[in-house]
């Protein structure tokens, strides 16, 4: 008999995501996977039941009824995980560290779960990357709530009643959420300035169109799966000068640093707070996990000396249309994993799955074991095409058809010497530089402009006409017929290039005509 999926109803205040969508279920329904929603699962995603019942999910009143596995968003409570089936497959965030006694009710139902905040970053997962997905949310949505707050423009303006400058953001943290954080910020006009303690992060900041803060300590941030890791003292202190100094010069600062299964480090100090001006903001989108900031608290807007720090846990759940659709996608992707038939199967020795797999059937697997020490490579030359040349006594092919080319070029050179007519001489020699100078000028030509270069080429196809037209006059021999092929070939060059050059100002001429009227001044 087919696996039983059970989507449950998230029961965490607020929470409006949902782990299914109705194209999710029918991915889940190619494989003859059953999936059944609880009622009312998707209202706050505006998902009704009759879509999932047309998409081929049955409605029930409890998803944990008999499911083989079920898949949801948030830890499950305690209360939840009493109601799994015995062995089920759970497939969801765990965040075990900040859930004490999760980990043995589930054991007591000899359960399966799987944490989506463990799956590995590494590039066959990041379809299955949750936290990238929600954090790529959160980030942009934390900008829209500090604007949501900030008496201000995001951009400069300048309007007949005064001008503004555009505000200034300080991102803490350059992972997904920060730069999504950036990329917002910057689309709407404000002046941005970053801070990761990763070296890496630079490029990325700058590319975006941020300013990237450094501090005078040097140490390096870099941690396992690309999270940032737990700094020294003495880099924390130059980080909280750094944030000091900052403060007082920007609008908005939006935190985003987390150090996986230990409390958010506290960045932002009441003094940072107080130097900030009146009006400023403040998003610490880590205060699920503590916050950043030492006055944030968590699920609230605080004020302090006028100073509004929002400590919103929910962020990607402001957003659930969207996040709940990427959320399932990202649950999809995963359970191409879990088999391929209709029946959901936990490989331990799965790349993806191992690293987040936290029990299987209730008892803990033995720790991952230790990544090989990276060792160095030699390189290894690459076999020639050519045979090597050993000994200069026995050149190689290659060698004698270059010298007796060289040497049939050098007696040819000295028989025209000797026995040409000085005429043929002076002619071949301007030949052959005017082709190597042509070759060398048009070569240095970018290809975008040899349409426009046709038309520079008609001079010279002018002078060519002259010359062939006075070369006819002297005699009836071969060089007449030269002179007349060179007449009508110049002659169609010029035809060509004049008409080229017609053609490309009418198109100039007709996209100058189709620009708005507006351009330029007030609509």
């Amino acid at each position: 008999m087919p696996d039983l999926i059970g989507i449950p109803r998230e029961v965490l205040p607020g929470e409006k995501r949902v782990a299914a969508t109705p194209e999710t279920v029918g991915k889940l329904r190619v494989r003859n996977l059953l999936v059944q929603i609880e009622r009312g699962a998707g209202a706050g995603s505006g998902i009704s039941d009759a879509e999932y019942t047309e998409a081929g999910a049955n409605l029930v009143d409890d998803a944990y009824l008999g499911a083989n596995a079920v898949f949801k968003i948030r830890p499950p409570t305690l209360a939840e995980a009493a109601r799994l089936h015995e062995g089920a497959l759970l497939v969801s965030l765990i965040q075990p560290e900040r859930n004490p006694g999760l980990l043995e009710a589930l054991k007591g139902r000899r359960a399966t779960p799987l944490a989506l905040e463990r799956i590995p970053r590494i590039t066959r997962a990041q379809k299955m990357d949750v936290l990238s997905s929600m954090g790529n949310l959160a980030g942009y949505r934390a900008v829209i709530e500090a604007l949501g707050l900030f008496q201000g423009f995001a951009g400069g303006q300048v309007t007949a009643a005064g001008s503004s400058r555009p505000a200034r953001f300080l991102i803490i943290g350059a992972g997904v959420a920060g730069l999504a954080a950036i990329g917002a910020a910057r689309s709407m006009g404000a002046e941005v300035r970053a801070f990761d303690t990763r070296a890496a992060a630079r490029e990325q900041v700058e590319s975006l169109g941020a300013s990237f803060l450094e501090v005078a300590a040097k140490e390096s941030g870099e941690g396992q799966g690309g999270y940032a890791k737990v700094m020294s003292p003495e880099y924390i202190a130059a980080e909280m000068a750094l944030f000091r100094a900052q403060a007082s010069e920007v609008d908005v600062i939006i935190t985003t640093a987390l150090v996986p299964g230990a409390t958010a480090p506290k960045l932002v100090q009441r003094d940072a707070v107080e130097a900030m001006a009146p009006g400023s903001v403040i998003v610490d989108m880590a205060a699920e996990q503590g916050g950043n900031c030492e006055l944030t608290t968590p699920g609230a807007v605080v004020l302090h000396h006028g100073v509004q720090i929002i400590g919103y846990t929910d962020l990607p759940s402001r957003m659930a249309v969207t996040a709940s659709r990427l959320f399932s996608n990202n649950i999809a992707n995963l359970a191409q994993e879990l088999g391929k038939a209709d029946t959901l199967v936990v490989d331990p020795a799965n790349e993806v799955l191992r690293p987040a797999l936290l029990l299987v059937h209730g008892k803990e697997l033995p720790p991952l074991p230790a990544s090989p020490p990276v060792t160095e490579k030699r390189v290894l030359p690459l076999p020639s095409a050519r045979p090597a040349q050993n000994h200069l006594t026995s050149p190689t092919r290659v060698a004698w058809g270059s010298t007796v080319g060289g040497i049939v070029a050098l007696v040819v050179l000295f028989l025209l010497g000797r026995f040409a007519p000085p005429d043929f001489l002076q002619h071949s020699t301007v030949f052959v530089l005017a082709c190597f100078i042509g070759w060398q000028v048009i070569w240095s030509v970018k290809p975008a402009l040899h349409t426009p270069l046709m038309s520079v080429t008609n001079a010279i196809s002018g002078i060519i006409v002259v010359g062939g037209i006075l070369q006819i006059g002297v005699s009836a021999n071969l060089g007449t017929l030269l002179a007349g092929a060179a007449i009508l070939f110049a002659s169609i060059n010029i035809s060509g290039g004049f008409s080229v050059t017609q053609r490309m100002l009418r198109m100039f001429q007709t996209g100058a005509r189709s620009l708005p009227p507006t351009i330029g001044g007030a609509p």
